[in-house]
């Protein structure tokens, strides 16, 4: 009872610590990403905390594996550092004995990871691109900023409109057009926007009309001047909300399964392969769990993230593997996976053993002249 109460307590320590602080590095590059597509106008500055909330979430299952493998990885390594597993096994415990009270603790932090993996990460993705999209397709007007030249969505016209506090009206008006071969350029002093049943409507007030033929047709350029008092100039509006139904990520898991086609299987993979790794990642931890006082303290935890990348790189490609049909589901799974995981308990075993590569020979030659001799 003392041996797994004070290895948890440990555990649960080391693996707060280490979360807390890759929560913070993942929410600074999240921010300072989104920050910047907010300063292209790829996305609505006002959703910004909104998108780098679902990216953390869609990000979970990462770093939930990352932390609890360098939780388990750093508490058993002090443990052999400061010599109390020489203590434990002394009183009779091996490594193995360490494969249940870890997994104890463990257990929770797995099943966030595999339903995060399934369920929230499909979620996530498909709220970040409907922010995205209906910022995308938001109307012309709604895409004007005071004081800022802006395009339109579909690239002919160019706004620069001052509104005043209502956001119905304003001053200095500047629109620019490109209709097939010509061109126009429109400015008034003021204008306001009225609502007609098949759209919206800019009323401008006091202003003129240049329109010319652009220099790169083959007609003759003409060149024509009108003032005008009143002025309608019919303005786009929103787009209908165009979900991508066959993107694949954004799809749920249950739908994954129902229609298995190359690109569902690939994103399955990748979803099922987060779950599994956790798995994987928590023996790892305890297989590699090592002090070498030459090595310093960092050795471990650079071994530990070059495995993580390691297997993150070939969960990525696992995933392209299967979307392209090079391997099948079950194949790649089992390959990948079910590599890792006997990677992990062949480790485990000979640690718990005692095994050496170099004596393997000497132990087998034993073996051959006791079974002659017999």
């Amino acid at each position: 009872m003392l041996f797994q109460s004070s290895l948890r307590k440990e555990l649960a320590r080391s693996f707060g610590a280490t979360l807390v602080v890759l929560i913070t590095i993942i929410l600074t590059i999240v921010l300072i990403r989104t920050l910047g597509l907010a300063s292209k106008g790829q996305v609505n500055p006002q959703d910004v905390m909104l998108l780098m909330a679902y990216a953390t979430i869609g990000r979970l299952p990462t770093i939930l594996s990352l932390s609890l493998f360098v939780a388990i990885l750093s508490t058993l390594s002090r443990l052999y550092r400061d010599s109390e597993m020489v203590v434990w096994f002394s009183s009779g415990r091996g490594l193995s004995s360490f494969v249940a009270p870890v997994l104890r603790f463990s257990w929770p932090v797995l099943l966030v990871i595999a339903a995060s993996a399934l369920w929230l990460l499909p979620w996530t993705q498909e709220q970040t691109q409907e922010l995205r999209s209906r910022y995308q397709q938001r109307s012309d007007l709604d895409r004007v900023a005071p004081g800022q030249f802006q395009e339109s969505s579909d690239g002919s016209r160019v706004f620069f409109i001052n509104r005043d506090s209502e956001r119905k009206s304003g001053n200095d008006i500047f629109i620019t057009t490109r209709e097939r071969q010509a061109r126009s350029v429109v400015t008034a002093q003021s204008g306001s926007i009225e609502q007609l049943p098949d759209g919206q409507v800019l009323k401008l007030e006091q202003g003129q009309r240049l329109e010319f033929q652009d220099p790169g047709s083959e007609q003759p350029v003409a060149l024509r001047v009108s003032q005008f008092e009143v002025y309608g100039a019919r303005i786009g509006g929103a787009k209908p909300l165009n979900r991508d139904a066959t993107s694949f990520k954004l799809l749920p898991t249950l739908e994954l399964m129902r229609t298995p086609s190359r690109p569902h299987l690939g994103e399955l993979a990748w979803r099922v392969g987060l779950a599994l790794s956790g798995i994987n990642l928590v023996l790892l931890a305890i297989a590699m769990a090592h002090a070498n006082p030459r090595a310093g303290r960092s050795g471990r935890l650079i071994l530990a993230i070059f495995t993580f990348l390691v297997y993150s790189n070939l969960m990525t490609l696992s995933q392209n593997w299967v979307s392209s049909g090079v391997m099948g589901f079950a194949p790649m799974m089992l390959m990948l996976h079910g590599g890792f995981l006997a990677v992990a308990l062949l480790w485990l075993t000979s640690r718990h053993r005692a095994w050496s590569l170099a004596g393997l020979p000497g132990r087998w030659l034993g073996r051959m002249r006791q079974g002659a001799r017999a």
